[in-house]
């Protein structure tokens, strides 16, 4: 069976069966989905959510799923410190995409023609307060370059118009803003497809780092450890992914644009938007009983999604400069940090491995803490007591000035005006190095329990005190 979204649930649920909850109480799209998982956030408590009766739409709608490294781990098949690693060397050996039979694909089990395509009949939830309607925030857009001819994949953000209409807003240099201009530039439309709901392994492949245009597909499959099956879609010559749970059809139009946003994005702040492409939709298919997958916007599922793609792509590339690098965290909670993890065999190993990081990452990095490989560089409180025991602001910090913008997503990368109005800016970057001076440098020893009388720590015999025990001591 070929792996979806349903397989990696059923992965997820005998792994854990408290990792996914069922809400079939009705629920409104706005703030309605979005506001459970802001709940039990308050309580620390992360599970994927199904809701089976969402106000307006005959489907259901899963959102959190993927709020933990663990879950990451689950179907990456490792350990959550070798997520990066696994991640990396996954993306060096791409698994191409297989073409198959129209009557072979779940996605074309529902067709519904461009007269009936009515947006508003999709559970799409309006994540946060300020945003200004509802977004498809798990949607991946896929394009053909006219050029090469490759299939671009990529998650961008998209506010829904109208019953037919979206909108699509690019970033900087995202590929699929660049092949939407050679359609733009050419007069023509350029023929799209959304892709809602899939394996994690999909989805997170088509926001990895890849150089050049196109690729998605064939590092979604080497990330499913399988040939990711596509079928030929409706209206257009693109290949769409077979067992998607939905696909939106339709071409991003050369001269219609419309004004979008708010929308509370992964830095928790509303920047961006503006006016933007538009979207028409001709054409809707999906499985039967389709789940809408969303990802709950601004919160902590938004940027383990964000971070964990971009920690494999640091590393594949830090690695090719320092070979002595041991991991990589983009951390969930901060991802404009990144925590490197390295056998530090010269003092030049540093710089060579936080530049590298930048370079990979140069929209969102702002801060590089480079550490000795026997930190645990996904464990904070470890980072924390490196910073504080082996970095010296004066010797062992490199600013950057002007690195990132202007403008973009960071807050610091406008300049705020009394009349309400921003203009964007540079910002800078920074690198710290807590890490131990090179040999031959002794450096003072870290305190320790050995490794090999940890071990021997028996912790089946834990229990409570009794009562006798509680009225001996207290």
């Amino acid at each position: 069976m070929a792996k979806d979204l349903r397989t990696y649930l059923k992965d997820l649920v005998h792994h854990d069966p408290d990792s996914l909850k069922v809400v079939d109480q009705q629920v409104d799209p706005k703030f309605g989905i979005t506001a459970y998982a802001s709940r039990l956030a308050q309580d620390g408590k992360y599970p994927g959510l199904l809701f089976t009766k969402v106000k307006g739409s005959e489907l259901s709608c899963i959102s959190n799923v993927l709020t933990s490294y663990e879950r990451i781990a689950l179907y990456l098949n490792c350990d959550v410190q070798d997520i990066p690693r696994v991640y990396g060397e996954k993306l060096q050996a791409p698994i191409p995409p297989t073409e198959i039979e129209r009557s072979e694909a779940k996605v074309k089990e529902v067709i519904i023609e461009e007269e009936a395509v009515d947006l508003s009949k999709l559970p799409i939830p309006v994540h946060n307060e300020l945003d200004g309607g509802p977004y498809l925030s798990a949607g991946v857009m896929v394009i053909r370059d006219p050029d090469s001819g490759e299939i671009n994949a990529g998650i961008y953000r998209h506010q829904i118009f109208n019953e037919k209409e979206l909108g699509v807003w690019f970033l900087g240099a995202h590929h699929g803003g660049l092949i939407y201009k050679k359609y733009k530039k050419q007069g023509k439309p350029a023929p799209v497809a959304i892709v809602l709901g899939h394996h994690p392994g999909f989805v997170m492949g088509s926001v990895s780092r890849i150089q050049g245009i196109g690729g998605e597909y064939a590092a979604a499959g080497a990330l499913m450890d399988e040939s990711l099956e596509l079928v030929k879609a409706e209206t257009s010559d693109l290949l769409v992914p077979a067992h998607a749970e939905i696909i939106l059809e339709g071409e991003i139009l050369p001269d219609y644009d419309q004004v979008e946003g708010p929308f509370g994005e992964w830095p928790g702040h509303y920047l961006g938007g503006g006016s933007v492409p538009t979207i028409r939709i001709t054409r809707i298919t999906h499985r039967r009983n389709a789940i809408f997958q969303d990802i709950v916007a601004s919160s902590r599922e938004h940027l383990v999604v964000g971070a964990v793609p971009r920690s494999g792509s640091i590393y594949q590339t830090v690695k090719e400069v320092v070979p002595s690098l041991k991991t990589v965290n983009v951390p969930f909670y901060s991802r404009m940090h990144c925590y490197l993890s390295l056998h530090k065999e010269r003092e030049a190993d540093v710089k060579k491995a936080a530049f590298a990081a930048l370079n990979t990452e140069q929209e969102n990095l702002r801060h590089i803490v480079v550490v000795d490989d026997d930190i645990n560089v996904f464990d904070g409180e470890e980072v924390a007591w490196a910073i504080g025991t082996r970095f010296d602001a004066e010797r062992d910090l490199l600013i950057i000035p002007k690195w990132n913008g202007p403008g973009g997503l960071l807050p610091t990368n406008w300049e705020y005006h009394a009349d309400g109005k921003n203009t964007p800016r540079m910002s800078s970057a920074v690198i710290a190095d807590a890490t131990k001076p090179a040999p031959p440098i002794v450096f003072p020893k870290r305190a320790v329990v050995p490794v090999e009388h940890v071990g021997l720590a028996q912790l089946d015999v834990l229990r409570g005190l009794t009562n006798e025990e509680k009225g001996k001591w207290f």
